[in-house]
């Protein structure tokens, strides 16, 4: 049978690996935002003027909490109201994320800048995402 002590490194050594994973994808959702979203919205989240909508302190996050893996997989292009203000620019989606980046970003942004979301997993993400709605194209009509 193991000693005792080698069960506790082992555990020891778990814990460690553990932690490190959890730390090392809080770090991927920052150096995700600073990839992909800090350009347009802000290095803390501020947005742009009433051009590009704040993420620190956005109520739009609480709001719709549910929509925001779709936001960011599929980009949007309608009106929407950030904090009583009106924003309508055209935000790109992006496929190329995966669904634990996508929530390793989305944790990231809901954690920051006054911004209080629970955690989410990556399942919470990946169902959110079978359920997003596809933008259609408009498609030419022939008559």
């Amino acid at each position: 049978m193991p000693s005792r002590s080698l069960i506790l490194g082992l555990v020891a050594l778990l814990g460690t690996i553990l932690a490190s994973c959890f730390s090392n994808n809080r770090h991927q959702g920052e150096k995700l935002y600073a990839l992909h979203c800090s350009s347009c919205h802000g290095e803390q989240g501020q947005g742009l003027a009433r051009l590009i909508p704040p993420i620190a302190g956005s109520d739009y996050l609480v709001k719709h909490r549910a929509e925001l893996a779709c936001l960011l997989r599929n980009g949007q292009n309608e009106a929407i109201v950030v904090n009583g203000i009106g924003y309508h620019n055209i935000m790109p989606g992006n496929k190329t994320m995966s669904t634990a980046q996508l929530t390793n970003l989305l944790n990231y942004i809901e954690s920051h800048w006054g911004n209080k979301g629970v955690p989410r997993t990556i399942l919470d993400v990946q169902t959110a995402l079978d359920s997003c709605r596809v933008p259609q194209a408009a498609e030419p009509h022939h008559h």
